[in-house]
């Protein structure tokens, strides 16, 4: 994993709806063509404020074999309470490819070392797919050294949810601390109201896909059993 990361885009132009080698993502018809166009040349952590409709519904869903998504999506909301009692939210989202700094570490990189320490931080996150080990070491290391930080995971997928270490894993995540579940249907409609481009003067309603009810149990499910 890559020691540092460089933002590769301004939010304008993390958002734009074309892919990086300049191919048209608006035609969704063709599973395996948007797969194709999905796979992009690595490049640097992305930054911004709303991802593309097309890497939503592409990157985010819920499916059970995650082939050709080779990213990594974080959306994030913080909450910071100031010493008046009065609570600020701010959200964005970060991307990567995973030839270089993966999400998580992007965030702790670039957005925990603005916090301020006599501040409290309530941070939620909604990834993708849930943390590699390396990942979740550093977050576990954050937790440990960060007081003023809470952390809740909320993940579309398990990432090699079957592999001992990834297990160890997630169990360590959870006795440091960190709140760890399965977004529900109504969590991937939270992010296509909040992190998810709009059509200008016009707001799509969200439109689950047939089977996330039946992948969220399903995950849902695996996790229990993993951190019983």
């Amino acid at each position: 994993m890559a020691q540092k990361e460089e933002a590769a885009a301004t939010a304008a132009e993390a958002s734009a709806p074309a892919s990086q080698n300049g191919e048209d993502l608006e035609n969704l018809d063709d599973p395996e063509k948007l797969k194709e166009l999905i796979q992009l040349p690595p490049f640097e952590i992305v930054t911004g404020e709303r991802l593309p409709v097309n890497y939503f519904k592409f990157q985010f869903r819920n499916v059970e074999y995650s082939s050709g998504r080779n990213k990594t999506f974080l959306c994030y909301v913080i909450e910071v309470q100031d010493k008046g009692g009065q609570v600020q939210a701010s959200r964005g989202y970060l991307e990567d490819e995973h030839a270089t700094a993966h999400a998580e570490e992007a965030f702790f990189n670039t957005v925990v070392p603005t916090f301020d320490p006599a501040l409290r931080y309530n941070v939620t996150w909604y990834v993708s797919s849930s943390p590699c080990v390396a990942c979740a070491d550093r977050i576990i290391k954050t937790l440990s050294k960060t007081k003023n930080l809470r952390l809740l995971i909320l993940v579309g997928r398990l990432f090699m949810w079957e592999e001992p270490e990834m297990q160890a894993a997630l169990k360590k995540l959870k006795e440091a601390g960190c709140r760890l579940r399965i977004m529900k249907p109504q969590d991937f409609e939270y992010i296509w109201q909040n992190f998810v481009e709009q059509e200008e003067g016009e707001s799509k309603a969200f439109e689950p896909w047939e089977d996330i009810q039946e992948n969220f149990l399903y995950y849902e499910e695996k996790l229990a059993d993993i951190l019983k």
